[in-house]
């Protein structure tokens, strides 16, 4: 199995969507698969290595990726290619000598323009929206929620080529945190301008006054880190926002576990990992209706709440604060509802559809002897891995 990805969890702009992908990819080299991970080299990186099973090649930068991901695919001996769409998809079609299976999380219309500006933007959302769909008609299709399956339906896909597989959840480590005296607000997410963390330092100054002790906790890195350090000094509110960068996971959890609401002001996300770990930790989300896998993600008006314009959103992360014992029953219902998922199942769901697709009957699990990075004879991708 060859997945090309834009990233991986290492690269300082990974997310959710690259724990998704290699949580899948581990999955299937536990089952018996050989599996390996084409994707962008970045700082500090070595160019391969093995981790879980899984052989990671990192090659070129955030466009030059394409190409040598190409060039991996064409000499691959693989029996299925996962061509990871974030956006901009691969192209495994033009060159793949086996099926090929697209990864979508969701569709990317609202965030084109915003990233690349106008013209750029609009070549873009052609390619994702017109190119990509006509190149990949015979190809099936996987996401992480029934709102882009919607949404690829929109461009045309049909929905029986579309198959559903949910993020899974890790069950959270014990913390050593309790829920703060003072109101706390927490954002995770990579610190891009699509994630709109703004909009979460704009509702701590609009509240600032009825709430005189509220704070905000941002944890993620990204490039838009000093924007949002800027745009916080702006607003007045530099001392309520904490800007925590990169953490560990149990650091994070500690976090999660003792702030009072979790905000997602996103443009848009397949699901949000994150929702169902702050779920798991007994703490609501607000986020906006319009991001679209999120309403799947937060069930309105029981785990969290949906908004539909920056007012409403500042209204209802109000509104939870001011009502102790609503935010313990969402919190509540939250913990329940994450504990129902886990990676294994969503593995589970993947392996079969990989099973169907690429045409190949149930491999027998097998103790992985895995080979220091570098050994191509531990690889099924040869002619790739020596380049």
């Amino acid at each position: 199995m060859l997945l090309v990805n834009w990233r991986d969890t290492g690269h300082p702009e990974g997310g959710g969507s690259e724990r998704y992908v290699e949580r899948m990819a581990e999955g299937l080299a536990g089952a018996g698969y050989r599996v390996e991970i084409q994707c962008a080299a970045y700082p500090g990186a070595t160019p391969g290595e093995w981790r879980d099973g899984v052989r990671y090649r990192r090659r070129g930068n955030k466009f030059g990726v394409y190409a040598h991901a190409l060039r991996a695919i064409r000499r691959a001996r693989a029996d299925l290619v996962v061509d990871v769409q974030n956006g901009m998809p691969f192209f495994a079609r033009l060159v793949a000598g086996c099926p090929v299976l697209v990864l979508v999380h969701h569709v990317h219309k609202e965030q084109w323009i915003s990233a690349l500006g106008e013209t750029l933007g609009r070549i873009g959302w052609w390619i994702e929206s017109r190119l990509a769909p006509w190149l990949f008609r015979r190809c099936r299709y996987v996401t992480v929620s029934e709102v882009t399956k919607a949404e690829l339906a929109g461009l045309g896909i049909e929905r029986e080529r579309v198959t559903v597989v949910p993020n899974g959840l890790d069950a959270p480590p014990a913390c050593v945190s309790e829920r703060d005296t003072t109101p706390t607000l927490v954002a995770v997410s990579r610190l891009v301008p699509h994630k709109r963390i703004e909009h979460a330092i704009d509702a701590v100054a609009r509240l600032a006054r009825r709430w005189p002790s509220l704070r905000l906790e941002v944890v993620g890195q990204g490039p838009w880190e000093e924007v949002l350090r800027g745009h916080a000094a702006s607003r007045g509110v530099a001392d309520r926002v904490v800007l925590h960068g990169w953490v560990d996971e149990q650091a994070k959890h500690e976090i999660l576990a003792r702030s009072w609401l979790h905000l997602c002001p996103s443009v848009k996300e397949g699901w949000g990992i994150v929702i169902m770990e702050a779920a798991a930790h007994g703490v609501p989300s607000i986020a906006y209706r319009a991001a679209g896998g999120v309403t799947e993600s937060i069930v309105e008006g029981r785990t969290g709440l949906l908004a539909d314009d920056f007012d409403d959103f500042t209204d209802r992360i109000d509104g939870l604060l001011a009502d102790g014992l609503r935010r313990a029953e969402m919190g509540l219902a939250g913990a329940e509802r994450a504990g129902r998922y886990s990676w294994d199942a969503s593995v589970g769901q993947f392996e079969s559809l990989v099973r169907e697709v690429a045409g190949l009957p149930a491999p027998r699990p097998r103790v992985l002897a895995i080979a220091p990075p570098g050994n191509p004879h531990e690889s099924r991708y040869p002619a790739a891995a020596a380049g």
